[in-house]
């Protein structure tokens, strides 16, 4: 098939590649310079909106409602918008080899495409428990979410199966989003992680307690401390038993998996430098190849402010990443300079009326402050954490927006903190003075 050239590519339809997009239009691209190249079948939209208002049953997020850059109060960005740019948007098309030597990828219909600067944006796929051979694994029913399809797939799951019980594989994340969206849609839903408690990589364990309080208290059955082993289907191919390791063999209809994601780099292994799992890059996101940058889930990148260097999957540092990326590429060309890129990790969810937000770095000692009570009617509460004298991490759930904005300030500050006791005392209002 006959080749296409862009001066720029972005490889990948999520979060990165539509805020990239967004960055070039302002950055003075030209119409027909842009193509961004995808294997998804709709523009580029805001992933996290999947594991939540997607499967709500009132209030129910659907596209075009959620195109970027809606989730941090921007423009949407639909379909048309990219035509008015003259931006390419190459849909349902995989890219199944990378020859970043002659800047040409190749899709799986045997298009070429060249470039002169590439942005891998390709983000991560999900970890599936048939990648270890689990016995049953390919049964029906058996979700795992990370693009609109699966939604999709998860959505018609629920309406068939209403009332009807669901097995949550995995306590991180997803587990505990799609836990809540598979309650409120009044199924019976039971979790199971092998961790000693939920979300392990950010929680304490008294943050955790708190959690796992609320979900019992809504009807979410935690089995921890071991895994799925196998799966038993119906005659029709349906999943109807998850059996764990400790012997336990519980009814399903349907079984939700969450146990991580895999970053995509697998087309460059051997053209770029890695590290830490991941592409390394410079703060300007700029790879070991000339001309190829790497953004969000995939990029390992210089992290300023803990002075180290790291990987790290989520939407803040996927948009954020983007947007320099796209500067530095207009920067190199105009002989122009910008400033390294200095990111303050943050994480969120959101899930039942529960809201949290974390800043910072999880690490050394901890307090934990406020009201956690899982039956407490306010529930705000939060954690500290305290690294050689300073405070590095902050962690508040049931923030108001100052609130959440004091907590940021601070982890980015990092303030002394000479005694822990009196740090618990003070808790929020520690932040608020700062």
């Amino acid at each position: 098939m006959a080749g296409k050239t862009f001066k720029y590519v972005i490889l990948g339809g999520g979060v990165s590649a539509g805020y990239a997009a967004r960055e070039f239009s302002k950055q003075g691209v030209k119409p027909g310079e842009l193509a961004i190249i995808s294997k998804e079948a709709v523009a580029p939209y805001e992933r996290p909106a999947l594991s939540k208002a997607y499967l709500f049953p009132q209030g129910t997020a659907r596209l075009p409602g959620f195109h970027v850059c809606v989730g941090s109060g921007g423009e949407r960005l639909l379909p048309e918008w990219y035509s008015e740019k003259g931006i390419s948007l190459i849909l349902s098309t995989e890219i199944v080899k990378a020859d970043l030597a002659s800047k040409t990828l190749i899709s799986a219909d045997g298009e070429s495409f060249k470039y002169q600067a590439l942005i891998i944006a390709t983000g991560s796929s999900v970890i599936r428990l048939t990648d270890f051979g689990v016995h049953g694994a390919e049964a029906k029913n058996i979700f795992y979410l990370r693009e609109i399809i699966d939604a999709d797939e998860l959505v018609e799951a629920i309406k068939a199966k209403k009332n009807k019980k669901a097995i949550v594989v995995g306590g991180g994340y997803i587990g505990l989003e799609l836990s809540a969206a598979l309650r409120i849609n009044d199924i019976d839903v039971t979790m199971v992680y092998p961790e000693p408690w939920c979300m392990p990589r950010l929680f304490t364990s008294g943050l955790a307690a708190f959690y796992e309080g609320y979900y019992a208290n809504k009807g979410i059955q935690i089995i921890k401390g071991t895994v799925a082993v196998g799966f038993s289907a119906n005659e029709d191919g349906e999943v109807k038993e998850v059996k764990l390791k400790d012997g336990r063999v519980l009814e399903a209809d349907i079984v939700v998996v969450g146990v991580g994601g895999r970053p995509l780099t697998t087309l460059f292994k051997g053209q770029v430098e890695e590290e830490k799992g991941g592409i390394k890059t410079d703060g300007f996101f700029r790879t070991s190849v000339p001309d190829v940058y790497a953004v969000g889930d995939v990029a390992t990148f210089p992290m300023k402010l803990f002075n180290d260097i790291r990987r790290v999957e989520h939407v803040d540092h996927a948009r954020k990443s983007a947007e320099q990326a796209v500067k530095a590429i207009f920067a190199s060309e105009q002989k122009t300079s910008i400033d390294e890129y200095d990111y303050l990790p943050y994480f969120y969810s959101r899930a039942f009326d529960l809201s949290w937000q974390f800043y910072g770095d999880n690490v050394g000692d901890t307090v934990l402050f406020g009201e956690h009570d899982p039956i407490s009617p306010t529930h705000k509460f939060g954690t500290y954490w305290i690294k050689n004298g300073k405070l590095v991490g902050a962690f508040l759930e049931s923030g108001t927006p100052e609130e959440n904005k004091a907590i940021a300030n601070l982890a980015r500050v990092q303030p002394s903190v000479d005694s822990l006791d009196q740090l618990a005392t003070e808790g929020l209002s520690f932040a608020l003075k700062v």
